[in-house]
C-alpha cells in the first residue's frame, strides 16, 4: 500500500528546531515571517485552485535559505570593499553590522616594500657593518669573517645584501674656509658682489646665509664627483673592489649598511591569529530583526523562487499522472525553468544594488554630482557692482 504523504493544507505553524539549521528561529520577528512567506508562496504557486505538493518544513527551508544567501551576498560585498583596510586586523570581533572606517594601513603596507629597497623606511631591519683595510689592497672579500664584522653575525653565515657603502671623500665642509674655495677666492667674490671688495680682507668674520653655505657645499661636492671621481667602489658577487686604492692614510675602516635577505624573502612579517584573506574575515549571518523592508522583501522573493524549484524537482519525478479515462499533465519543467530564472535575477540585481554602493561608485557620483553643480552655477549670471 503506497503510503499517504500529507502536502501543504493552507497553513502552518513554526516552531524553533523546524529549519534544518536553526541559525535564526529564536528571533521573533523570523518566527512571524517565516510563517507568512510561507502562506504567501503557496498562494503565488496557485494555492487553493491547485494542490502545492510541499509541506510547511519545505517552505521553512526555503525562507531560511533565503536569508543565509542575503546575508552571503551582503557580507561578500562587505568583505571585497573592505579587504584593504582589514589586512591584519583581529579576527575575534564580529564585524557584521560595524562600520569599517577606511585607513592607509593597506596601502602603507604595501609601499613598505618599496621603502626598504629605496632605503627610506619598509619593514626590513637595516644593519651595520664594517670592512677593515689593508694598505695597498683593493679587492676585499666579503665572506672572510676576519675582516668583515657584522651586526647581526658573522660573516658568511647569512647571504646579505649591501644598501649603502660609506665610501667618499672627506667632507665638503672641511674645503670650505681652505685658501682656494673659502676665505680666498670664494669669500673675495661674495665681497666684491655686495660692493666691500675694495675694504679690509676680514672675510673670515662676515656673516652669510646659511643657504649659502649649502649651496657652496653642493658645489664642491659636484665638483669632486664629476671632476675627480676619486671615490668608488665596485661591488660583484661577494667581491668590493675600493677606489682609490687604500693607503692607511685617512681611515682603516668601510662602513656599510645592509640586510639579510632571508629577512626580505620572509613574507609572514605580521602577527598570527589576524585577517589573512577572504576565508577569515569575521563577518557573520545577519540578525534577521535588523534587515530593512528592502533587504526582507527580496529574501521573501528568493524564497519564492526556491520553492519554486523545489515544487518543479517534485513534479517532474512524473510527467503526467493517469486518471480514469484521462491523464493530468504536470508543470515541473516550467517551475524548475522559472525558479532557476528568478533566483539568477535576484542574485544579479542584489550584486548591482551592492556594488553602486561601493566606495569607488559613491566618490565617483559626488564627482558627478559636483560637476554638475559647477556646471548650473556658471549659468547663473554674476552681478556687477558699479561703487
Amino acid at each position: 500500500m503506497a503510503k499517504n504523504i500529507p502536502i501543504w493544507p493552507g497553513s502552518a505553524s513554526f516552531y524553533p528546531g523546524d529549519t534544518p539549521y536553526g541559525t535564526y528561529d529564536n528571533d521573533a520577528i523570523y518566527q512571524q515571517d517565516i510563517e507568512k512567506t510561507a502562506d504567501w508562496c503557496a498562494k503565488r504557486m496557485g494555492y487553493p485552485l491547485t494542490d502545492i505538493e510541499l509541506q510547511d518544513i519545505n517552505f521553512f527551508a526555503c525562507f531560511e535559505e533565503a536569508v543565509t544567501e542575503y546575508g552571503a551576498q551582503v557580507n561578500t560585498y562587505n568583505i571585497r570593499d573592505n579587504m584593504l583596510n582589514l589586512y591584519g586586523s583581529a579576527t575575534g570581533s564580529n564585524l557584521s553590522g560595524q562600520k569599517v572606517s577606511a585607513n592607509m594601513g593597506g596601502l602603507i603596507e604595501i609601499a613598505e616594500e618599496y621603502g626598504t629597497e629605496a632605503g627610506s623606511g619598509g619593514n626590513v631591519t637595516y644593519y651595520t657593518g664594517s670592512i677593515t683595510m689593508t694598505k695597498n689592497k683593493q679587492v676585499y672579500d666579503l665572506t672572510d669573517s676576519s675582516i668583515v664584522s657584522l651586526e647581526s653575525g658573522t660573516a658568511g653565515t647569512d647571504a646579505i645584501e649591501m644598501k649603502r657603502i660609506f665610501h667618499e671623500a672627506p667632507p665638503s665642509i672641511v674645503k670650505y674656509f681652505d685658501p682656494y674655495v673659502g676665505t680666498g677666492l670664494g669669500s673675495q667674490q661674495m665681497l666684491d658682489t655686495f660692493g666691500w671688495g675694495n675694504y679690509s680682507p676680514g672675510v673670515s668674520f662676515m656673516m652669510m646665509p646659511i643657504y649659502a653655505d649649502m649651496l657652496r657645499i653642493q658645489a664642491i661636492e659636484f665638483n669632486d664627483q664629476i671632476r675627480k671621481s676619486s671615490y668608488s667602489f665596485q661591488l660583484i658577487n661577494n667581491r668590493i673592489k675600493l677606489f682609490p686604492i687604500p693607503d692607511g692614510s685617512n681611515y682603516t675602516k668601510v662602513w656599510f649598511e645592509y640586510i639579510k635577505k632571508s629577512d626580505r624573502s620572509n613574507a609572514l612579517k605580521g602577527n598570527t591569529g589576524t585577517i589573512s584573506d577572504f576565508s577569515n574575515v569575521p563577518y557573520n549571518n545577519v540578525v534577521y530583526k535588523n534587515v530593512n523592508d528592502v533587504g526582507k522583501q527580496w529574501i521573501r522573493k528568493y524564497a519564492l523562487a526556491l520553492a519554486k524549484e523545489m515544487l518543479g524537482f517534485i513534479r517532474g519525478k512524473y510527467s503526467a499522472i493517469p486518471i480514469p479515462n484521462a491523464e493530468v499533465t504536470l508543470n515541473g519543467s516550467d517551475l524548475l525553468s522559472a525558479g532557476q530564472a528568478e533566483k539568477e535575477a535576484l542574485i544579479t540585481e542584489l550584486k548591482d544594488t551592492l556594488d553602486t554602493m561601493s566606495r569607488q561608485s559613491q566618490l565617483e557620483r559626488k564627482q558627478a554630482e559636483s560637476d554638475a553643480l559647477l556646471q548650473q552655477m556658471n549659468k547663473i549670471p554674476l552681478k556687477i557692482y558699479i561703487g
